[in-house]
């Protein structure tokens, strides 16, 4: 405490200036088990209405335009990016852009998804008006089943009645998990409806880690015409020769139908060390019944088996014919960022 003249200040540190939140965990558990209760009840409540839009999503020859106005519009531009990730070509129309051109995006042959948890949200009047002029399909997602939306659409996914995380009840909070979730739900329906494929998934994510860890084995192996190949019969002298031609520390022995029938590497070179090594014949050097992989395999695969047996190379077989194909290395595994 301070005088100045007749007047007492009381003067704080920075410290003692900050102020003192109780129970914050304790806040974001109530938050984080409201939520996951509305998804649970949210999945028992679904209905055939959602087997109606699986259908009207399936049979869609166009597009699948997502919209929605505030939080809800968030939610919807997230939806379309999921639905384009997992083979089901979407995007998002600001409502307000609509009214001033981009209708133009729609066409008959598209399918409208609308979130709005009211279901009367003014900005969306001309997208409605629309899609209802020219036919174009319409799946709501809304809380209210009287709504003018729910009452347009084709069919209409309703969000059941759940208190808002918020502890005012206004913030949506607890209805956009709900959204959310239920675009993930129709995501992920149509990728199994769709049999859609982790090679095509990987078409759709080429970069970053997620595109490294969906590399195939075949990405990154090396062709069968650089491979080091011997026949059984062949002299260690020979064999040595070709296999420090092609550097790969390792050669594959083959029989006489030209399929693999063992590998020799450096670690076997060193434990059959002698006077009379190059004289013997590859057979009697070889570890037979290598460890291969197909090459439709992920390469993350390989990795895993290269080190779970403490070797660095694997040869690669086609799945159908069990013929060799290629050979895989665990540094070029590293070197493509597989790990």
């Amino acid at each position: 405490m301070r005088n100045t003249g007749n007047v007492s200040l009381t003067v704080k540190t920075a410290e003692e200036s900050q102020p003192t939140f109780h129970g914050d965990l304790d806040e974001a558990r109530r938050v984080l088990t409201l939520e996951a209760q509305a998804l649970e009840t949210l999945a028992q409540s679904l209905d055939e209405s959602f087997e109606e839009a699986i259908t009207l999503l399936l049979q869609t020859q166009g597009r699948v335009i997502l919209s929605g106005i505030g939080k809800s519009g968030h939610i919807a531009n997230k939806i379309a990016s999921t639905f384009s990730s997992t083979g089901t070509p979407a995007f998002f129309v600001h409502p307000g852009e609509a009214s001033h051109g981009d209708l133009g995006m729609l066409t008959p042959q598209d399918t409208l998804i609308i979130l709005s948890f009211s279901g009367e949200t003014p900005e969306l009047s001309d997208m409605l008006n629309y899609a209802k002029r020219f036919g174009i399909s319409l799946i709501a997602i809304t809380q209210k089943a009287n709504s003018t939306l729910a009452k347009i659409a084709h069919t209409t996914l309703l969000l059941p009645p759940v208190p808002e995380a918020c502890p005012m009840g206004l913030a949506p909070t607890t209805s956009t998990t709900l959204m959310l979730g239920l675009g993930d739900a129709l995501a992920i329906s149509l990728l199994k409806r769709k049999e859609f494929s982790e090679v095509d998934f990987k078409k759709l994510h080429p970069g970053g880690l997620l595109g490294r860890k969906l590399l195939h084995v075949f990405d990154v192996m090396r062709p069968y015409e650089e491979l080091p190949l011997v026949l059984k019969g062949t002299l260690m002298s020979e064999a040595l020769v070709e296999m420090t031609a092609k550097g790969f520390g390792c050669i594959g022995i083959m029989d006489t139908n030209k399929k693999l029938a063992g590998i020799i590497t450096d670690g076997d070179l060193r434990r059959h060390m002698n006077p009379a090594l190059l004289s013997q014949r590859v057979e009697q050097i070889m570890t037979p019944m290598p460890k291969t992989i197909v090459g439709s395999s992920l390469a993350a695969e390989a990795v895993r088996i290269m080190n779970q047996e403490s070797i660095t190379n694997l040869f690669v077989i086609d799945k159908e014919s069990n013929h060799l194909v290629g050979l895989l290395r665990l540094h070029d595994c590293l070197r493509a960022g597989i790990a």
